[in-house]
């Protein structure tokens, strides 16, 4: 099943914040390791249903998809500036009944104008943008592979707290301090301790 374009990111909580966004906490200059959100559950929004889970992109022509509809303008920076191919990105269930990171996907193929925002059917229509100087930017994922067991927001926000008190990895993490997000930078501290919480049972392991 090929994905209709344009449906597949976390658009309730990609929120325009302007040129002038406040710097991330996360040092972004070193970050190769990255979080993309996107809603796993039906969702229609100006006529159209914007899921797109993990198993969608499975779906995709050899698991494989541009990762469109970004429009936000730190997000855009992320993914035009400073994504490249190679880098691997937690692939996060967002505006769902359990918010969680579910997987791992590449970047396979570095920034690239993003296609809807020239199209006037879509909803990300951007008149202001145009083929000679585009506003929006987009990048290819490939699926990597599903994590043993889906890493809950709930868990993370636990150890989060905990972590604040002790300077543990997740002490910073932008999910739990700008959550709204939708592309976000993952230090190499935070992505190790996530992966390691894959063969635990929960918060109360760690």
């Amino acid at each position: 099943m090929k994905r209709k374009k344009g449906q597949r990111r976390d658009t309730q909580n990609d929120v325009e914040t302007g040129e002038s966004s406040k710097k991330a906490r996360t040092d972004e200059t070193a970050t190769t390791h990255w979080l993309l959100k996107s809603e796993p559950e039906s969702r229609i929004q100006d006529g159209v249903d914007v899921k797109f889970s993990i198993d969608d992109l499975i779906e995709c022509p050899g698991s494989t998809s541009c990762w469109d509809g970004v429009r936000n303008y730190q997000a855009r920076n992320f993914m035009r500036d400073k994504m490249k191919e190679g880098h691997q990105c937690f692939f996060y269930h967002s505006n769902c009944k359990v918010p969680s990171i579910v997987g791992i996907v590449e970047v396979v193929k570095e920034s690239y104008p993003d296609h809807t925002q020239f199209d006037k059917e879509s909803r990300y229509y951007d008149e202001s943008g145009t083929k000679d100087i585009p506003r929006w930017f987009m990048v290819d994922v490939k699926f990597v592979r599903k994590l043993r067991r889906p890493v809950t927001l709930a868990e993370l926000k636990e150890l989060h707290e905990k972590h604040q008190a002790t300077k543990g990895p997740l002490a910073n993490m932008m999910l739990l301090t700008r959550s709204r997000l939708s592309v976000q930078p993952v230090s190499d501290g935070e992505w190790d301790f996530i992966l390691s919480l894959e063969s635990s049972q929960g918060s109360e392991d760690m």
